[in-house]
């Protein structure tokens, strides 16, 4: 709960307590804040018992942390049969290389070639050619 507290805040802490109490009530002051600090951690955990209760059994394995947008989403991703195996089909490494390779090879590989063969004489680094005029598309300055 408190993590994020160093040593010097929790020392000026308690100097300020001591301060402000005074050493005669400040042990009657911790009794009391460590009484209401239980009391709504067990008002917490009734609630929620009464609200998986009231679920029903079809979410008796549901957990109130889950309805931390982060949490859900990690759950969903590792939980999720489909995404795992996308996950395992899909090669990120293996489709770079191939992308690269065909990038860098201006000679294509028939072996690699695919097999409608429209890919096999284009050169991905070769600018197109013009089209020639009759075989260009007519600017329609009404359809613009």
């Amino acid at each position: 709960m408190f993590n994020d507290i160093g040593a010097l805040e929790l020392v000026t802490i308690v100097v300020l307590a001591i301060l402000v109490f005074g050493p005669e009530k400040l042990p009657k002051v911790i009794q009391d804040v460590t009484g209401f600090i239980r009391k709504v951690r067990a008002f917490s955990d009734s609630a929620k018992q009464d609200i998986r209760s009231e679920l029903g059994p079809e979410f008796k394995d549901f957990e109130f942390e889950d309805l931390n947008p982060k949490t859900f989403i990690r759950k969903q991703l590792t939980e999720n049969e489909d995404l795992k195996e996308i996950r395992t089909s899909f090669d990120l490494r293996k489709e770079l290389n191939d992308v690269t390779d065909a990038v860098n090879n201006p000679e294509p590989d028939p072996a690699a070639a695919s097999p409608s063969g429209a890919a096999a004489g284009v050169d991905l680094l070769k600018k197109p050619e013009a089209p020639a005029p009759e075989q260009r598309a007519r600017f329609d300055a009404d359809a613009t």
